[in-house]
């Protein structure tokens, strides 16, 4: 036995040959570069789909917008600091103070509209805001379906697969039956018919899972080689119906929100030109008198100056600011109208989805019980092929069926059995749907958080 195992570990080591050798370092950087399949789960998927989303970034850069527009209304009250130079020679009567440096603070003491931008600005960071989660749940909507529906494709793939297995049997014992005179071309023709369309049905099925695949991975970031889904971390969809109370969903919300910030701009414009403003300000300038004749006209010539106060602007007559109160009026209505829109949409589309969600669920069930159904007929061929018909032998009898049978009861076993799926499909998009439609999303969301691995 020793012998034996020493031989068998010098073949071994024999084979690698210096030339194998060399080819099995030429091929590991190929083999490397390949991306292998791994299943992701639904969780990473959305998780990378949003954060790629370009539609999720423009939401977030307009959250940063809004943040810095409030920042921008509240320090108008804070006093800037400005540092400049004027320095140049003059000849004769001096044209202008001659100043070497200077500093100026100002800023807004008080101001009726002010007060109505600070508020505007607020409510435009809380549009931003939920139109930013409004985006992430659109992407997680966008991403989950997909999702699902490739697992669902790949699962009806294998069934196809087995179909063409079943197909390709059906047609060798149809030609044996053909040959033997036991059927005719006709049953023939009818075979190669269903093994044909079995084809059509098994490459139409590997199409759309590439299709699927590519659009998760433009979601995603992912190579589209390396997306398999993992049937275990989709969690359950609730059966909603459209008769559950909405809640408030976050589109429609903003649209609230960017209406009232409109309404509130508004209003600050028409109080610019009805309501008087206080600001402050402060100058300091040092004087030099090198480089100019400033001292020969004026007397009591100091280096150092400072000037300081409050002004008082009190608007008589500015058609102006009056134009610019009506177009934000207008545009305050417009937002208003939008916003009344976007709920009345919305609340069409629940009462749609509901709808359509009742007829997928009848569908569903039948599809399911089709496939029962089918799979106890096939159950009930394999025994009798197993066992006979267990009827007499007389002129009632049951012919014995044959191996023929045997494979159409398992292609119809699986063509049910996909119909089934697709159904089922069908229904739990018709309910991610109805999900976001009533404000519930961000409950599923939370529940394929606690699924990840």
């Amino acid at each position: 036995m020793g012998n034996e195992k020493v031989k068998t570990a010098n073949n071994s080591r024999r084979a690698w040959t210096p030339s194998r050798l060399r080819w099995a370092i030429a091929l590991l950087p190929a083999l490397l570069s390949t991306p292998l399949p791994a299943q992701v789960s639904l969780c990473t998927v959305v998780e990378m789909a949003q954060q790629n989303s370009s539609t999720v970034r423009l939401a977030d850069a307009d959250v940063k917008k809004a943040q810095a527009a409030l920042a921008q209304t509240q320090d108008a009250y804070i006093p800037n600091f400005v540092i400049g130079s004027q320095v140049g020679y003059s000849h004769g009567f001096p044209t202008g103070q001659p100043s070497v440096g200077s500093a100026t603070m100002q800023s807004l003491v008080f101001s009726y509209s002010q007060r109505q931008y600070t508020k505007a600005a607020r409510a435009g960071l809380e549009a931003a805001n939920l139109n930013l989660k409004d985006a992430r749940e659109q992407v997680a909507l966008e991403a989950s379906t997909t999702y699902i529906e490739l697992d669902t494709v790949n699962t009806e793939l294998a069934a196809a697969r087995q179909q063409e297995s079943f197909a390709a049997d059906l047609l060798r014992i149809e030609e044996q039956r053909a040959e033997a005179g036991v059927d005719s071309h006709l049953d023939l023709l009818q075979s190669r018919l269903k093994a044909a369309q079995i084809t059509l049905q098994t490459r139409h099925l590997e199409t759309r899972a590439a299709t699927l695949a590519k659009q998760l991975a433009v979601l995603t970031g992912l190579p589209v080689a390396s997306i398999l889904p993992d049937h275990a971390s989709i969690p359950d969809i609730p059966a909603v119906t459209g008769d559950q109370v909405p809640r408030s969903l976050p589109g429609v919300d903003s649209a609230g929100s960017l209406a009232r910030s409109k309404q509130l701009q508004a209003h600050g414009d028409d109080l610019a030109w009805r309501r008087p403003q206080i600001g402050f300000g402060a100058v300091y300038n040092y004087d030099s008198n090198e480089l100019n004749s400033y001292s020969t006209y004026y007397n009591h010539f100091t280096p150092n100056n400072v000037s300081f106060g409050i002004q008082v602007s009190v608007p008589f007559f500015d058609f102006s600011l009056r134009a610019k109160a009506k177009v934000s009026a207008a545009e305050a209505l417009r937002a208003k109208v939008e916003a009344e829109q976007a709920q009345r949409q919305n609340d069409v589309q629940i009462a749609t989805l509901a709808g359509s969600l009742r007829e997928l669920d009848a569908q569903a069930e039948i599809a399911s019980l089709k496939q029962q159904i089918a799979d106890e007929q096939l159950k009930s061929v394999l025994a009798q092929m197993e066992l006979g018909n267990g009827a007499s032998t007389g002129a009632n009898a049951q012919p014995q069926l044959t191996p023929k049978a045997e494979q159409l009861a398992r292609i119809d076993e699986r063509q049910d059995f996909e119909d089934a799926l697709d159904a089922g499909f069908d229904l739990s998009k018709a309910r991610l749907n109805l999900l976001r439609a009533l404000g519930h999303m961000g409950d599923w969301l939370s529940e394929l958080g606690q699924k990840q691995p």
